[in-house]
């Protein structure tokens, strides 16, 4: 049987939240990686007994404020999304259900049926800004669409969107007709 991905895509205006990233090792390297690839104007709390070079490395030029100490309830304070990633699964489990409590969105490393939300995959040309989930099936295979998408979507698609725009704005009309024009001038925009 069939089954579609239930999954809600939304993008979020990152540097008005407040990120809570549990562990140092090399999967918090690799969220920190990918979140400050995509919103680099972010701001995360790290908390960790134990930070990697290559994350201290990383993190130097960010908005990152890492305490070394063990994960604490109280360090929920405040937060709005939360990424466990500690290399002990009854800790990221505990993080999980405090977060659950809390209402507190939550990404748990390697453990799809822990999570709130999934860290696809993304392209950005310029404005375009195109997520891709599998769902939490094949993180690898988001990766390889990724790439495609970046090799063949061209550079230039943000003067597109600027003209886009700017005709956008001369339509006087009512939303509908808004709609309708743009769908007419962008139907030959794709084979």
């Amino acid at each position: 049987m069939h089954h579609l991905n239930p999954l809600y895509p939304i993008f979020l205006k990152t540097n008005r939240l407040n990120f809570l990233i549990v562990g140092g090792g090399n999967v918090a390297l690799e969220k920190l990686e990918f979140l400050y690839k995509s919103s680099p104007n972010t701001s995360v709390h790290m908390i960790a007994t134990m930070v990697r070079e290559e994350t201290n490395s990383f993190i130097q030029d960010k908005d990152v404020h890492v305490d070394l100490k063990p994960y604490e309830l109280k360090d929920l304070e405040g937060k709005n999304i939360v990424i466990a990633c500690t290399d002990n699964p009854e800790l990221n489990e505990q993080i999980q259900k405090d977060c659950r409590q809390k209402g507190i969105l939550v990404n748990v490393a390697d453990c799809p049926e822990w999570c709130d939300f999934y860290m696809g995959g993304i392209v950005t040309k310029g404005n375009l800004k195109i997520a891709i989930s599998t769902n939490g099936k094949s993180p690898t295979l988001a990766k390889r669409i990724r790439q495609w998408l970046e090799a063949v979507l061209p550079e230039e698609v943000d003067e597109l969107l600027d003209t886009l725009q700017n005709y956008r704005a001369t339509l006087k009309d009512d939303f509908a007709h808004k709609v309708k024009e743009m769908n007419s001038i962008t139907k030959s925009l794709l084979p």
